[in-house]
């Protein structure tokens, strides 16, 4: 169906069609809906692919006869350090296999960086004025609240559909050695989707920096979340790094959170050695190891790299119909109007949806007012301060199909009205 845009129409047509949409959205209040696309949540049909593990681990020693329910392996358990070193495109050696949580593993590095330096800091990220920290945009939020919690201010760059605009990221990191590092997901971005190329990759570890301990945070966490067979290879930054003289200046995190169990995975680190080693270093003060149990089960659960493939084409058979449905429902009802654009993403666990300037807060307030929750409007942007109120980040993993649909339904009438609100307005 083709649409007109809403810009080609004439007042009295803006005027009928708001009364339409208004009538249409006063039904869709009228059905108590209770929709829930905030974040991105694996739902209990995925959840429930890794059952297995609650029968697991059989026995309790490793392949070295190491007891896992005993003290020690702070680096993890070696098996499993190995089966995400394939996955991950780097060495064993390079790999710790933590907790649950990745993003606790980046709050740490940060920390031990602002207290003690890295290994290539000649003092503490503490000791300087200013610390500052490049932002592609959109981004992930999580991310931009930790820097916020640490005090490092925040810089922000567009982020492409090859990845970070790497030129602007250049310029702004040659001059100013107050900037200590940057964020990078690189594969299927949260929430744009976009893929970090090989020659943007590249250019990142290269580029000349004022700061000579300049770190970038590789955030793979959607490496393996692939929504199509097309499926994307992340950039191997750590040897593109090491290639360019710059070994320590990438560290890499992931985790199975959204692979086996949400709330009792396995997080990762990947740097080079001399990292991991600095990072164990600092860790050790605090720890003397992770769950190596969790670490056994994951290892007798998978088996072996190919394994973790194999379980993630069983999560894409359940959430990939999911995504065709947004693009669907959005297409029908939004295609042509020109109030509205988004992605197609081939992997990860949102979809970038850019509504008409100034009214996205409009549109996330209508949808909440119908019974749909949103992520907060400006939510993929540091502080929550989106400067054109145009980003939505949409998570359609959790709800099931039907709500999926039906939810997206209703955000299409929100923009809808929204923007006829906007242009009557003479905005």
């Amino acid at each position: 169906m083709t649409h007109t845009p809403l810009s080609d129409l004439s007042h009295d047509d803006l005027l009928a069609l708001r009364e339409r949409l208004q009538a249409s959205y006063d039904e869709l209040k009228g059905r108590g809906l209770s929709l829930d696309l905030t974040r991105g949540k694996p739902s209990s049909a995925q959840l429930d692919l890794a059952d297995e593990l609650l029968r697991l681990p059989r026995g309790c020693t490793d392949r070295s006869g190491t007891d896992v329910r005993n003290y020690g392996g702070l680096a993890g358990l070696p098996e499993l350090r190995e089966m995400f070193a394939e996955l991950l495109w780097v060495e064993p050696e390079q790999v710790v296999a933590g907790g649950n949580s990745s993003l606790t593993m980046m709050r740490d590095t940060l920390v031990y960086l602002l207290l003690f330096g890295g290994v290539d800091s000649d003092r503490p990220w503490g000791k300087e004025s200013v610390v500052k920290f490049i932002c592609p945009v959109p981004g992930y939020d999580r991310h931009f609240a930790l820097l916020e919690s640490l005090g490092i201010e925040m810089i922000t760059v567009p982020m492409n559909d090859d990845g970070p605009d790497a030129e602007a990221v250049a310029r702004l990191v040659k001059e100013d050695r107050s900037i200590k590092g940057m964020w990078v997901v690189p594969t299927y971005a949260n929430p744009a989707g976009s893929v970090c190329t090989q020659e943007v990759a590249a250019r990142l570890a290269s580029m000349e920096t004022a700061a000579h301990d300049f770190k970038i945070f590789w955030d793979n966490a959607y490496a393996l979340h692939h929504l199509t067979e097309d499926e994307a290879k992340s950039a191997d930054i750590l040897t593109l790094a090491a290639a360019s003289g710059h070994p320590h200046r990438p560290i890499m995190f992931a985790s199975t959170s959204k692979i086996t169990f949400a709330g009792a995975g396995v997080a990762f680190l990947a740097a080079s050695v001399e990292n991991v080693n600095w990072y164990l270093q600092h860790l050790g003060k605090g720890s003397i190891g992770p769950d190596k149990v969790n670490h056994l089960r994951h290892v007798q659960f998978f088996a072996s790299a190919q394994g973790v493939r194999d379980h993630m084409v069983r999560h894409r058979e359940i959430i990939a119909p999911k995504f065709a449905a947004v693009d669907r429902v959005l297409t029908e009802r939004l295609d042509g109007h020109g109030v509205a654009r988004w992605n197609k993403p081939r992997g990860g666990y949102f979809v970038n949806l850019d509504v008409m300037p100034g009214t996205a807060s409009r549109v996330v307030s209508l949808a909440k007012e119908a019974g749909i929750a949103l992520t907060p409007a400006g939510s993929s942007f540091p502080l929550g301060q989106d400067p054109n109120d145009e980003n939505i980040r949409l998570a359609p993993t959790m709800p099931p199909l039907e709500e999926v649909t039906e939810a997206m339904d209703g955000v299409a009438t929100a923009v809808l009205l929204a923007a006829v609100e906007k242009l009557l307005s003479g905005g």
